[in-house]
């Protein structure tokens, strides 16, 4: 080896060796070592760069882990003279004689186990950069130890055959099923093809079908990986990352040469169908992408949707056109009148009992504007749609079978960007019609029991237009409990309502009676606002009334 690169590498190593030496002691005491994981530490990059802050021979930048790019985390020693003689060498002549040595011993360490088994992944990726001028020469290569790929391999069979197709209750831990979502999208485990992949995606999506926790959490897990795959496997052959932080594809000049194989693309597409159920402006993006490179199908699905729902219905009163790969409806009134809205409500219900996304977006075209009188709800287009069929009490049996096929917990509409304005499926409708009838009181209970309460708030202002439209009375408070526990962990206290009687106060104790105690503490708060304020309403209070609110005081802490 040349004296020179000897002395680069040694310098190298200087920083490498005592850093893997303690993370080998602690990835060694590491317990319950997760199966689908060969080891730990996958990267390496060596970079030399001449700087005004650096020495008079430069730098060598260590980066023993894949930096973001906006990070500056790497190790960092001065070179010495050897730096002079080296640069001597041609570009072609530098990058050999540093790299083979470099990638020599780093693959020596690599197919050892010197810090131990689970250390090194299967997989290694070793990248040489060297500053020259206002240009850097850069050589990568990735290492494969077969012994630890085949091992891998084999526990990925048995995992398969025990965790995934096994029987309930068997069930993957969450760690497994984070690796297992990148390894489904890796060529080396798994053809790329949707009839490989889908059916175990199903499976696990089955298994997980009555724990929405982790359903929610194995979709975050295979919508990443999948998402991963399409941009570094696929898009970036074929496009070039612009803007601020790469946000924008543009496609490279030479792409025109670069057709895909249609085995990639039909892959791709059904990547992006797979990401647009977390991700619906992601798989929107894909699609225009894949039209790009020329796909007919992805042309098909942004202009019709998949074809399995009917996508154009029209009369001479509306017309309503539906697409459900994007998650969208068009709905254009063209008569203010009971008929144009039932034949509208007809369509969207059908879609959805033929398993449209509920979740979808849609727009509306109508001379009329209205909008429920409850605050926290988005004035959208979709609001403005629900608010108009309710001015027509002989719609309201059919707003109720398309609240009943709507409501789904966990889903959102699309009308508004994900935030506090979020709304589950059927809200709009369930709303309108708890105001118009106590016959929907049921109806609301329904919504109430089923709204996530941890990640929507829209509800928490249904209570005071609630008692706006039907007021107080004890017969009412079966509903007004039920609305006031559908509210949001931070909901505040609702200004208008006021148990000022001791038939009011009787009711509430009689309904909160069979209650969870967090959920008196809960409904208690969100009408008095607090013990204390409570205790002062005691004090002022005479009997009855005063006998009951202490036995409502008792429940709060």
């Amino acid at each position: 080896m040349n004296r020179n690169v000897k002395a680069f590498l040694d310098d190298v190593w200087s920083q490498v060796t005592p850093i893997y030496e303690k993370e080998s002691e602690r990835i060694g005491a590491l317990k319950n070592r997760i199966r689908l994981q060969a080891g730990v530490k996958d990267y390496l990059r060596v970079s030399w760069k001449q700087g005004k802050q650096s020495g008079a021979y430069g730098m060598i930048y260590i980066d023993l882990d894949e930096p973001f790019d906006w990070s500056d985390s790497s190790y960092a020693v001065e070179a010495g003279a050897y730096i002079e003689d080296l640069m001597d060498l041609t570009d072609e002549a530098l990058l050999d004689e540093l790299f083979s040595a470099l990638h020599s011993q780093v693959d020596a360490v690599f197919q050892s186990d010197q810090y131990g088994p689970g250390f090194f992944d299967y997989r290694f990726e070793l990248i040489l950069e060297i500053q020259r001028g206002n240009s850097t020469l850069r050589r990568q290569e990735v290492l494969i130890n077969d012994n630890k790929l085949q091992g891998l391999k084999k526990a990925l069979d048995t995992f398969i055959q025990t965790k995934v197709m096994a029987e309930l209750p068997v069930r993957p831990s969450e760690n497994d099923e984070f690796f297992f979502a990148r390894h489904l999208v890796n060529p080396l485990f798994f053809e790329q093809e949707r009839d490989k992949i889908d059916p175990l995606i199903r499976r696990l999506n089955e298994k997980h079908r009555a724990n929405r926790k982790r359903l929610d959490q194995w979709a975050y897990h295979y919508t990443n990986a999948f998402r991963g795959w399409a941009e570094d496997h696929f898009l970036k052959r074929y496009f070039d990352r612009k803007g601020n932080f790469g946000a924008h594809w543009v496609r490279k000049e030479d792409a025109e040469l670069l057709k895909p194989e249609q085995k990639a693309m039909d892959f791709f597409l059904y990547v992006a169908l797979q990401i647009g159920h977390k991700e619906p402006a992601t798989r929107k993006e894909y699609l225009e992408l894949a039209k790009q490179l020329g796909s007919d199908r992805a042309d098909g699905y942004l202009r019709q949707g998949s074809g399995r729902y009917e996508g154009l219905r029209q009369s001479s009163l509306f017309q309503g056109k539906a697409n459900d790969i994007l998650g969208t409806i068009d709905i254009r009134i063209g008569a203010e009148e009971e008929t144009a809205y039932r034949e509208a409500l007809d369509y969207i219900t059908g879609l959805l009992q033929e398993g449209f996304p509920k979740g979808y977006k849609l727009t509306l075209k109508s001379k009329a504007k209205n909008y429920l009188p409850i605050k926290k709800l988005a004035k959208s287009q979709l609001h403005q749609f629900f608010a108009n069929s309710l001015q027509y009490p002989a719609l309201f049996p059919r707003l109720t079978e398309y609240a009943e096929a709507a409501m789904e917990e966990f889903a959102w509409y699309m009308d508004v960007e994900p935030g506090e304005k979020s709304a589950m499926p059927g809200t709009y409708a369930v709303f309108g019609l708890g105001l118009y009838s106590d016959a929907y009181f049921p109806l609301v209970c329904r919504y109430m029991e089923l709204v996530d309460t941890e990640h929507q708030s829209v509800q928490d202002g249904y209570a005071e237009a609630f008692m706006e439209a039907h007021g107080l009375s004890a017969d009412l408070m079966p509903a007004v409990v039920s609305i006031l526990l559908g509210g949001n962990q931070s909901a505040k206290p609702v200004k208008s309502m006021e148990i000022n009687c001791s038939e009011l106060a009787d009711a509430l104790f009689q309904e909160l009676e069979a209650k969870e105690d967090y959920q008196r503490e809960y409904v208690l708060y969100r009408i008095f606002g607090s013990r204390s304020k409570l205790a002062q309403r005691v004090k002022k209070e005479e009997p009855p009334l005063k006998d009951n609110l202490e036995k409502l005081l008792a429940w709060m802490r």
